[in-house]
């Protein structure tokens, strides 16, 4: 049903005015004289925890503005301001109290620019698109300064319309927010009340009037930076690469240009990215490739007008049509070695150049358009001082352009999605890369009464082409198996010189208007479809069915502060009509009146039919599982906070064993100091891990065994404020894990009703081992001879990965970085985990130290 405002949700109106004179200072002090050409806003409500109540303590607020700039001032009184929470953060952490102010200058009820600060002068900025999706990776210039006396605390701030986007008329009206989190008591309240039921949020905001005769600014900055790096590590005895030390040095450009008021272009020119945190530690014993988050600069800024998911949750959540970890990858190649052999590759492809054509039209039209061109890589081989270079990366070309419109008022939004990859393979040895690689994408949603309901349809299509090669790997990789010898609706055919596919979602549900949400869509990926050459696609050859439901709870009562329900249901299916999997789930999640949170949940899988298990070998049937988890976190406010979680798995018929546990230690002994630690231990064992397929009497042999591993690791965090503007992070994580393989085993029948008749367990008689070799050797009909034989596959990981960043922003938009990173790796080869002489292991491993320091000014026209 429609929500029906009460009266103090009225839409409410600000009216601002012109500086003639002189402007104010901005130095958190609102006693310039200029303010009193206008009158204080206020009356402010709770949205948490008691939506529409007067808040406990009061807000105000005055605008100005002159021909280039807005000014906002915002006075957050307290009756208490020694117990105003002020935090030295990074950027864009929200930490302790702060105020914000969100415009829409747009003036399309989708969109907002929002600008922030905590009470000790802490900036964070982010856009709201589409209503309600936050965006925290923009970062413009402005400027801002807060204050504190005895009556609470202010803050001023002046924010150029260079940052700003809106119409050329003569006069304005604005969508306006202003909000306030008091910290010690985690009340959000507002000025323009929008209830907590509702699922708009930039629609429903106040107005701003009064704004005339301003011109729409198009901003223009260069950002050029240089870069000095020195390496330490191993020498490495004979290889006259590894000598012990490397330096180097870079020279690049970063820039902004706004083509029209609504259209910008960004730009870089030899990015660096020497100051960006290293990726976390894992092992994965699936077929599946990992997904790592993006943190380069460049790409995350922005980055939510590229996004074209395929599904927005659930198993296959993941997959998207753009995924800009491809751009600056790893080189694809690897050279082949000789005897006495050395080479030095590269670590990551040269990006030679990007652009990334940015905005969103009066009109509602939303633009993205992203190029960028990678070099081609050589991998340098010397042998005995004679030098060589093979091609490891061709030069590849990455274009990626995305369109969405929005129709009546934001309830119907239209857009589409095209990526095109091209390489420019000139050498032999690439030709088991694709050679073109074409997507494109549609996606409709329309929301009704009050954008409390809606529905979305979501279509993808791919194209890829290239040598026969590069198309029989396409077809046999994890993501498709084509070679499968009982999936009798895929033929492999390696003739193929493309492959052609494609996907889609659709999606309806309740979001919004009182107390329960629900939904479902149903996603599929035909064989053909294939992402991973500028996106992300995890598995093909799906069909997926979700529904869930959920209660939420957000008024405080009894020992509540608030409390959700939630519970799923799900299947999958395969485009051979075989059905995959399917599960529940039930979970709650709850904060008491203490500030205390837990949650906990439990589900249950019935039989999987795993098509990746084997490699390419039959589809094997697994028995079903069940797993709950739980946590518990104390009082968010405190100086010291404590979080434990578990989480316990077990698989019908003794078939696997998983536990997980690890809690987390925040401390903030003084407001401009946090320290985390955050360790985990996880024990796991699985009685079908594949190891290996081998052929006997012109048959495949898949074989697989019990596996036990264990691992701990432990993510470490401290940071330091020194100002607002100058800080120091570390992150640093030990990791240790340890796979024990055992019960070798050999597939017989991969999909047998009784589980045990679906393999083999080897006997002594058959199975014997070779210590000195490391080798287990299989006489599989007993008559005295190999049959065929694998190495033993145990393994120990041990990685240290750490970052020190000193980061100071001495004039905005201008940054020095000084960096130090640490990485110390082995690998071992025997499967028995102990965590004493595996940390004494850790630090026994020779370091790979990188000190960078990186200077950029900005250089604004």
């Amino acid at each position: 049903m429609a929500i029906h405002l009460p009266a103090f949700s009225q839409i409410k109106t600000y009216s601002t005015k012109m500086i003639t004179g002189n402007a104010p200072e901005i130095d958190g002090i609102t006693s310039d004289s200029v303010w009193n050409l206008v009158e204080w806003g206020s009356g402010f409500l709770q949205r948490e925890p008691y939506d529409g109540k007067e808040p406990s303590q009061e807000t105000s607020f005055k605008i100005l503005y002159d021909d280039n700039n807005l000014y906002v001032a915002i006075r957050a009184w307290d009756t208490e301001p020694d117990k105003i929470e002020r935090r030295l953060t990074r950027r864009d952490e929200f930490e302790g109290d702060w105020v914000a102010i969100g415009i829409d200058s747009y003036a399309d009820k989708l969109t907002a620019f929002s600008f922030a600060v905590n009470a000790a002068g802490v900036k964070a900025d982010l856009i709201v698109t589409n209503e309600d999706h936050m965006d925290l990776t923009w970062n413009p210039v402005w400027y801002v300064k807060v204050s504190t006396d005895s009556k609470g605390w202010s803050a001023e701030m002046r924010i150029p319309f260079t940052q700003l986007r809106f119409a050329k008329e003569q006069t304005h009206t604005w969508g306006l927010q202003i909000m306030r989190q008091l910290f010690r008591k985690q009340e959000f309240s507002v000025w323009q009340h929008i209830p907590v039921e509702s699922s708009r949020w930039v629609s429903l905001f106040g107005e701003l009037e009064g704004i005339s005769g301003i011109k729409p600014k198009k901003e223009v900055e260069f950002i050029p930076y240089a870069m000095g790096n020195i390496e330490t590590y191993q020498k490495e005895e004979g290889n006259p690469f590894a000598t012990g030390n490397d330096n180097g040095y870079s020279l690049g450009v970063d820039g902004k240009i706004a083509v029209t008021n609504d259209l910008t272009l960004n730009f870089t020119v030899n990015p660096d990215f020497g100051q960006v945190e290293a990726d976390p530690s894992e092992v994965n014993l699936t077929a599946f490739e990992s997904f790592f988050e993006e943190k380069r600069p460049f790409f995350i800024e922005g980055s939510n007008i590229f996004n074209f998911p395929v599904t927005n949750d659930g198993p296959l959540g993941m997959d998207n049509l753009f995924y800009s970890r491809r751009i600056g990858r790893r080189p694809h190649g690897y050279p082949e070695l000789n005897e006495n052999e050395y080479s030095d590759q590269p670590e990551f492809s040269s990006i030679l150049g990007a652009f990334k054509l940015s905005g969103k039209t009066r009109n509602g039209l939303s633009v993205g358009i992203m190029e960028s061109i990678v070099k081609e890589e050589f991998a340098t081989i010397d042998n005995a001082g004679e030098r060589r270079k093979e091609v490891v990366e061709p030069m590849t070309n990455f274009f990626n352009t995305r369109l969405q419109k929005d129709f009546n008022k934001g309830n119907r939004i239209l857009g589409g999605m095209f990526t095109a990859t091209n390489r420019r393979i000139d050498d032999p040895s690439l030709e088991f890369l694709t050679k073109s690689a074409y997507t494109g994408g549609l996606d409709f949603t329309n929301f009704w009464k009050e954008k409390n309901y809606f529905f979305s349809a979501t279509a993808v299509v791919s194209h890829i082409a290239g040598s026969k090669e590069s198309m029989l790997i396409q077809q046999t990789s994890s993501r498709r198996y084509y070679q499968r010898p009982d999936a009798s609706h895929l033929t492999l055919d390696s003739n193929r010189t493309s492959l052609t596919g494609n996907g889609g979602t659709l999606e309806g549900g309740k979001i919004g208007g009182g107390h329960w949400r629900y939904g479902g869509f149903v996603t599929w990926r035909t064989p053909g479809l294939e992402l991973n050459d500028m996106g992300y696609l995890r598995e093909a050859d799906i069909i997926q069915q979700i529904a869930w439901v959920g209660y939420r709870i957000w008024e405080p009562f009894g020992i509540f502060r608030s409390l959700n329900f939630n519970a799923a249901q799900w299947m999958g299916w395969d485009f051979g009509g075989n059905r995959l999997y399917l599960g529940a789930d039930l979970n709650a999640h709850m904060q008491f009146k203490n500030y205390w949170s837990f949650g906990a949940g439990i589900n249950r899988s019935g039989q999987d039919v795993s098509r990746s298990d084997l490699r390419g070998g039959p589809a094997l049937k697994l028995p079903g599982s069940t797993n709950i988890w739980s946590f518990i976190e104390t009082d968010e406010r405190k100086r010291l906070i404590f979080q434990i979680r578990g989480f316990y798995g077990a698989g019908d018929l003794n078939y696997s064993k998983n536990y997980r546990v690890g809690f987390e230690i925040r401390f903030r002994p003084l407001d401009a100091l946090s320290i985390s630690v955050e360790p985990s231990y996880s024990n796991n064992r699985w009685d079908i891990q594949y190891v290996v397929t081998e052929e006997y009497n012109n048959e495949n042999r898949y074989i697989v065994s019990t596996i036990n591993t264990e691992s701990m690791s432990a993510d470490i965090r401290i940071n330091f404020g020194i100002t607002p503007d100058i800080s120091i992070q570390f992150w640093g994580q030990p990791f240790l894990y340890s796979g024990l393989y055992s019960d070798f085993k050999k597939i017989t029948e991969s999909q047998a009703d009784d589980y045990y008749d679906r393999f083999h367990t080897y006997t002594s008689d058959e199975l014997s081992y070779d210590v000195k070799d490391k080798v287990y050797s299989v006489d599989e009909n007993q008559d005295g001879s190999i049959d065929y034989s694998f190495q033993n596959p145990n393994f120990d990981v041990f990685e240290f990965r750490s970052n020190l960043v000193a980061r100071w922003e001495y004039i905005p938009g201008s940054t020095i970085y000084l960096v130090w990173s640490q990485g110390r790796d082995e690998y071992r080869e025997n499967g028995n985990f102990n965590l004493g002489k595996g940390m004494n292991n850790l630090f026994d491993i020779a370091p790979h130290n990188i000190f960078l320091i990186k200077i950029s000014y900005r250089i604004s026209l």
